[in-house]
C-alpha cells in the first residue's frame, strides 16, 4: 500500500499524541485506515482507564475509536463504538490542525470538547471551564477564536445534518 502525497500509509501502525500542555501528553497506538494528505483516519482501542464515566456517556475497555484528524481544521472527531460494534456517539476535540510526526500524528488539545450521542438527541458542549482557565484567550487569541468557531461549527452540524457527511469526505 502506498501513502497519499504527504500522508500516512493505510494499514500502518502509528502513535497518536495528544499534546495536553501543561498536563502530560497522551500517547497511544493506532492503525491508519486512510489518509488523503489532509484528512487522516485511524482506529484505536480505548486507551484510558478501564472505565471513564462522564455521566451522560462512558468509555470503557473494548471500545473502538475511529478517529478523524485534519491538517487544515481546528478539530478532531472520534466515532466511538462499543465492543459489539454498536455506535455510542462522537467525541469531538477542538485542537490545532494535526501534524505528522516521525512516529505518527500529533494534535494540540485546546480543552474544548463536544459529545454527540449516536441518536443525536444529546449534544453536549464540554470543558468550557477548562478552556477559560487555560488562558489561551490571552496568550493566543487567534487560536482561542479558532477553537470556539470550530466548536460552534461542529455543534451546528450535529444539530442539523449530523457528523456522518463530514467524516465520509
Amino acid at each position: 500500500m502506498t501513502a497519499a502525497p504527504n500522508g500516512l500509509t493505510p494499514g500502518t501502525e502509528i502513535t497518536v499524541t495528544l499534546l495536553k500542555a501543561p498536563r502530560p501528553d497522551v500517547r497511544y497506538p493506532a492503525t491508519v485506515v486512510r489518509d488523503d494528505g489532509t484528512h487522516a483516519v485511524v482506529t484505536a482501542p480505548w486507551a484510558g482507564p478501564p472505565v471513564s464515566d462522564f455521566g451522560a456517556f462512558r468509555f470503557e475497555r473494548g471500545d473502538v475509536f475511529t478517529e478523524h484528524y485534519w491538517r487544515d481544521r481546528w478539530f478532531s472527531v472520534k466515532e466511538v463504538h462499543a465492543p459489539d460494534g454498536t455506535l455510542k456517539g462522537w467525541y469531538c476535540d477542538m485542537t490545532r490542525p494535526a501534524r505528522e510526526t516521525p512516529d505518527g500524528l500529533a494534535v494540540a488539545d485546546l480543552d474544548l470538547d463536544l459529545w454527540v450521542s449516536a441518536d443525536r438527541a444529546l449534544v453536549l458542549r464540554l470543558d468550557e471551564d477548562e478552556f477559560a482557565a487555560s488562558g489561551l484567550a490571552e496568550t493566543d487569541p487567534a487560536a482561542a477564536s479558532a477553537a470556539r468557531a470550530a466548536l460552534d461549527e461542529l455543534e451546528a452540524l450535529a444539530r442539523t445534518e449530523g457528523l456522518e457527511g463530514l467524516l465520509a469526505r
